[in-house]
């Protein structure tokens, strides 16, 4: 099939070659994927290193990057023109029945011969749009190559990144010359952003089209040609790389041995350009506007780094018209020094710079010059719009163009006052932009044009249009005439009324009534179309149709009423297809009924076709008539047919029915072949093997059937039914004759047996013996007696008893040819279980039936564990260890008699007879005493043996309590003591006792527990009664507690005073105070005062409340000693009692002369100086410091010297 598609040739390969817009329409129809209806597809093939550039439908552009084959659909059908960029031609050849388009450079093509203001017309881009099933996928997804044109797999689009594209195209204004820049405000913005877009996609996504290869560097890659560079369209020149402006061009080889005075020269060659002045404004007019400039110049210094400088630059032009700081347009491309720019807006503010370009390195762009272009006459209007009209009158009204810097003043309005002879004369002139024009010809043309006109001159005139007036009504018009007629639908045309001018716009109105329907006739359609196709109608039904022509002026009268039939629809598939009577083996009759749904028509024909096999899909016709039933012959026995059945009307062929699947009747199949022998015949079992029938009968064979019977009679039983064909008869007598014979079935029934088959078994092992008899003797033993069984052709040799008290658990107890066995060591009231085998040479032969055997009752086992129990176990709280013993034992075997007692033997007393209780307290023992203890069961049949002797001791008698005395007291303690013995006995005596006190609430408290004699109870009130009592125990228990004790503790004397101090009052007196004392429980105190001269006896100089004493008669040169205590006077009945506290430290003190000579101020203070001595715990406090100071010592010592 010939296909379309678009090539590229000859034509230098460049990273920055623009995008091109080309389709070409293919000459045959193809169906593509997934689409039914015909397309006009066209193959565009996108070489690799270049791009193809669409717009979508919602108005977004597409790149696309070679290698790729793009399919495209051109929607109208239409073939569009091929457009390519500047500087190439377009030229097609045809190869094996494939148009193609090569692309190729124009050798003439100058960068600046043609400026990219003046774009050649050409429709825009969406009318070429891509097919929607083949739209490219998202960027991300990779693709293969395609191998050549037409290849449509879903392979062609490769990945794809935005490479440059072109700027895009404004649309033409009015009066046919293309706006420079003329987008709105959201399309620029729009334009904008996908540039941004386009470039950032350029720079991220280059390095990824080949992740093997790394980046070419900026230094080893030139341009050859400017051309190659521009192409006529700046946008196409991009790619900074670390600041400089590099050209890439596929096919090149890379140059490695450039240096770094390369990278100088770029920079200095990019500052070079960058020094160029802004250009100059020459001959503005109102469309256009000459602009010169001057080569970029060398810094005035002369500090130039270019080595050569070239002699040619390539200059852009880039023109604003939103002011300095808007969006720069491409207006020139080229190497000369001026140029002039056309299809410029007049009386619109320009700005306006050029920027030099030199081996792909940009310089930056001058200052911009700006300037305003001039105004002029306005644009060519757009041609005037009818907006009302009678017979005679025709209002038209017209829109303002662009007036191009001054205000329209007025407007021409001319026609050609209907002459249709081309000549047009004025019929308005004025500022108003509608115009009534009256005394018109009814049904006439008239031609109008319009122009517009200001100050600087008038425009020109507008495309001419014809209007109508109004006529007068339609005439009658013919019938409709049927065209053609569906199920559900017609088709009817009409003919425009006889006499109507052309130029009258008549529409028409349908009217359809419907048969029987009562509702007369309604409108159908419409319009100014002459023909429509009536739909959802009912079908082989009559309807009127009539039609009425009408215009502005009126309706027509409607038409002669023309009769229509829509026609039949095919009938409905016969339904009910069933077998009738009775299936036979070769024929059967089948029945169905006619369909719901006739279609509108009669039934002319029932066709029956029929199919061999449950899957057959050979259908053969069989019966074509109009009766309902046909009876199917010839037919193969037990084989599956199918049926189905169609019939035929004037509307058609029906569908086919539901498929009727039938058997014929099967025949019971033939005689088999005898089985014969597998193997060697067993005593018991045998082998058998057979084949399929020569005969099935027309059905598969479901199963067999083996009979069996011994030789010499004709007692025949079956032995095996079912679908193999081999078999294993068991349950057979060994050493026997039998005949065996065999016969088949199918669904229609057995059929006759074979030929007789004789086989004989081998010997076997004896038959099964009779149940042994068994009889008890006593209750531990029996004699087992059996009987001969048949022996199957061989003698028993010897016979097998098994034995046991369960009867899964039996073991072998005899073997032998005995007849008889003894049985002993039995159990009494205990189940056994026997059973007898016979064997020969043959085998061994089956067990015979259990028997059961019960052995006779007897007196009860011995007791067994026997022991005693402990006191913990024991509820009784009358239980004494001492004269009382307890016992326990596990009930033994009863031997099939329950037992009534059990007889406690406990030496030389009377054995004690008890109940059926396991356990039992001997009281009324002596303490201290052995026993030998045993146990003998009772029940109705005797005594049983006594069990085990055991050996049980009763405790002891507890002790009694011992005398409680009180050895020491305070008045905080009391010191108990009680029996003989030490105060700390060991924790093994046998003797412990239990100290117990009364407390507040009357209740008696454990104080001591424990094996001594003395015990100390602390913390005390004084002058307190206190109750005690004891309790001595041992091994047997514990004893009764004793009387109830009562002591009191004593009042406590009050606390040691401090040592007294001594104030001297002179040679012969001093006074003596000592610290006061509060009063004990109200009982007031009083103190005591002693004094001692050298070393004889204390003398109480003082007794009383007071806490000084003045101390007279001192003696002169002597010593005196003093000490105080403090006196208790307690309070008691009949009187008071004073309780004396202990005495104080003692105090010295000398009496000297004061007038004594002396040797100084010293010895006079030490002679009067008070001497004191120490108290007992500040010589204890002493004592331990110094103790403490010289283990410190020790330890250092053993440190240094003796371990290190």
């Amino acid at each position: 099939m010939p296909s379309a598609t678009i090539c590229e040739g000859n034509m230098q390969k460049s990273s920055f070659f623009h995008p091109f817009y080309a389709d070409v329409l293919e000459y045959n129809y193809y169906t593509m994927t997934n689409y039914i209806q015909k397309s006009k597809v066209i193959l565009v093939q996108v070489n690799p290193g270049e791009a193809f550039t669409i717009r979508r439908e919602d108005g977004q552009f597409q790149c696309i990057t070679g290698p790729a084959q793009v399919p495209m659909m051109s929607p109208n059908g239409s073939v569009p023109p091929i457009y390519v960029p500047p500087g190439y031609v377009s030229q097609i050849i045809e190869e094996n029945g494939v148009r193609r388009v090569l692309v190729l450079p124009q050798p003439e093509f100058h960068p600046g011969s043609h400026s990219p203001l003046h774009p050649p017309p050409h429709p825009p881009l969406p009318a070429f749009i891509p097919h929607p099933a083949m739209m490219p996928p998202p960027p991300h997804h990779m693709y293969s190559t395609v191998s050549g044109a037409g290849d449509m797999s879903t392979q062609y689009i490769p990945q794809y990144h935005a490479p440059h594209v072109f700027t895009e195209q404004d649309s033409h204004s009015p009066h046919g010359r293309p706006a420079f820049v003329h987008r709105d405000e959201r399309t620029s913005k729009t334009y904008e952003r996908l540039q941004k877009k386009l470039k950032e996609r350029q720079g991220g996504s280059q390095p990824k089209e080949k992740p093997s290869s790394p980046p070419l560097s900026p230094q080893k890659n030139h341009c050859s040609s400017p051309t190659d560079i521009q192409n006529g369209s700046p946008g196409a020149t991009t790619g900074l790389v670390k600041g400089k402006q590099v050209c890439k061009i596929k096919g090149s080889p890379r140059i490695d041995t450039e240096s770094e005075e390369l990278d100088e020269d770029s920079k200095a060659l990019q500052a070079l350009l960058s020094n160029i002045s802004k250009p100059v404004v020459s001959d503005i007019q109102a469309r256009t506007v000459a602009l010169s400039w001057s080569p970029p110049l060398a810094p005035a210094n002369g500090d130039s780094d270019v080595a050569c400088v070239p002699e040619t630059f390539l200059y852009e032009v880039t023109v604003s018209y939103s002011g300095k700081d808007g969006k720069f347009k491409s207006a020139y491309s080229g190497e000369e020094l001026s140029a002039t720019l056309e299809d410029l807006r007049p009386a619109t503010d320009y700005h306006a710079r050029v920027q030099a370009v030199c081996n792909c390195l940009h310089g930056s762009p001058s200052d911009a010059v700006s300037f305003t272009t001039l105004s002029c006459e306005p644009d060519t209007p757009s041609p005037p719009r009818k907006t009302n009209g009678t017979k005679s009158t025709l209002v038209l009204q017209w829109k303002a163009p662009c007036d191009n810097g001054s205000k329209i003043q007025n407007y021409v309005l001319e026609w050609d006052e209907g002459k249709g002879a081309g000549a047009f004369e004025q019929c308005y002139y004025g500022p108003q932009k509608q115009y009534r024009v009256t005394k018109l010809s009814p049904a006439s043309r008239y031609c109008f044009r319009l122009a517009a006109q200001n100050d600087m001159g008038i425009s020109g005139f507008s495309e001419a249009i014809d209007f109508y007036t109004s006529g007068s009504v339609p005439a009658t018009p013919d019938s409709p005439e049927l065209v053609r007629a569906g199920v559900t639908w017609l088709c009817v045309q009409w003919r425009r009324p006889a006499g109507s001018p052309a130029e009258d716009d008549i529409a028409y109105t349908l009217e359809m009534e419907e048969e029987n329907s009562g509702y007369g006739f309604k409108p159908r359609y419409d319009g100014d179309e002459l023909a429509c196709t009536v739909k959802n109608l009912r079908r082989s039904t009559k309807y009127r149709f009539r039609v009425a022509a009408y215009n502005s002026e009126g309706k027509s009268s409607p038409s002669q009423a023309v009769e229509l039939h829509t026609c039949p629809d095919k009938p409905g598939a016969p339904c009910r297809l069933a077998v009738k009577g009775k299936v036979h083996a070769s024929s059967f009759k089948m029945a169905w009924d006619s369909p719901k749904d006739d279609g509108g028509s009669a039934i002319t024909d029932y066709i029956v076709e029929m199919a061999e096999g449950p899957n057959g899909n050979k259908w053969e016709k069989i019966y074509s008539g109009s009766v309902l039933e046909y009876t199917c012959e010839r037919l193969k026995p037990g084989c599956v047919y199918q049926v189905r059945v169609y019939c035929v009307s004037e509307g058609g062929q029906s569908p086919l029915s539901e498929t009727l699947q039938v058997q014929s009747l099967a025949v019971p199949p033939g005689p088999c072949v005898p089985p014969r022998l597998v193997g060697k015949p067993k005593a018991r079992e045998i082998q058998l093997r057979w084949g399929h029938p020569q005969v099935d009968g027309g059905c598969p064979v479901s199963c067999y059937s083996l009979e069996v019977c011994p030789a010499q009679t004709e007692d025949y039983r079956e032995v095996f039914q079912g679908p193999e064909l081999e078999c294993t008869v068991i349950s057979l007598l060994p050493g026997r004759t039998y005949c065996f014979r065999l016969r088949a079935a199918n669904k229609a029934g057995y059929g006759p047996f074979s030929d007789r088959c004789e086989v004989t078994t081998a010997p076997g092992a004896p038959d099964q013996c009779r149940a042994p008899h068994v009889v008890c003797k006593s209750p531990t033993c029996a004699v087992v007696s059996w009987e001969v069984p048949a022996g199957n052709g061989a003698n028993v040799t010897e016979y097998r008893m098994e034995w046991g008290a369960a009867e899964g658990s039996m073991q072998s107890c005899y073997c032998g040819p005995a007849l008889t066995h003894e049985m002993k060591g039995l159990l009494p009231a205990t189940t056994y279980f026997c059973r007898i085998q016979a064997v020969s040479v043959a085998g061994a032969g089956p067990f015979s039936d259990v028997v059961l055997c019960v052995t006779p009752c007897s007196v009860p086992a011995a007791v067994s564990c026997l022991q005693a129990m402990e006191e913990s176990e024991l509820d009784s709280p009358h239980f004494c260890p001492s004269t009382c013993l307890a016992v326990q034992w596990d009930a033994p075997c009863d031997h099939g008699s329950e037992i009534t007692s059990y007889c406690v033997d406990f030496g030389d007393r009377q054995p004690l007879s008890v109940g059926r209780t396991t356990s039992y307290v001997i009281e009324n023992l002596q303490p201290d005493t052995s026993y030998r203890i045993r146990i003998q069961a009772l029940n109705s049949i005797g005594a049983g043996p006594f069990s085990h002797t055991i050996k049980l001791k009763t405790k002891p008698l507890p002790p009694g309590p011992p005398r409680l005395e009180c050895t020491a007291y305070t008045h905080q303690t009391l010191k108990l003591k009680w029996g003989e013995g030490p105060a700390k006995a060991l924790a093994t005596d046998s003797i412990q006792y239990h100290l117990q006190m009364e407390d507040r609430n009357g209740r008696f408290v454990s104080l001591y527990r424990g094996p001594c004699h003395t015990h100390k109870v602390q913390r005390l009130s004084e002058s307190t009664s206190y109750k005690f009592c004891i309790q001595a125990f041992n091994e047997a228990g514990e004893g009764p507690y004793s009387n109830v004790y009562t002591f009191t503790t004593p009042r406590s004397p009050p606390a040691p005073l401090k040592a007294p101090r001594i104030e001297r009052l002179d040679d012969h007196s001093c006074e003596v105070s000592w610290e006061a004392v509060p009063p004990m429980k109200g009982d007031p105190i009083i103190y005591s005062l002693q004094s001692m001269i050298g070393n004889t006896d204390f003398k109480q100089i003082f007794r009383g409340s007071a806490t000084s004493f003045h101390v007279s008669g001192l003696q002169l040169n002597c010593e005196y000693r003093f000490r105080a205590c403090a006196i208790r006077q307690c309070q008691i009945p009949g009187g008071s009692q004073d309780l004396t506290g202990p005495y104080s430290a003692t105090v010295s003190f000398s009496s000297l002369r004061n007038e004594l000579p002396s040797s100084g101020a010293k010895s006079s203070a030490d002679a009067t100086r008070t001497k004191r001595t120490l108290s007992d715990e500040q010589c204890a406090a002493v004592i331990l410091v110094l103790f403490a100071i010289i283990s410190i010592l020790i330890a250092f010592v053993i440190q240094y010297f003796v371990i290190k």
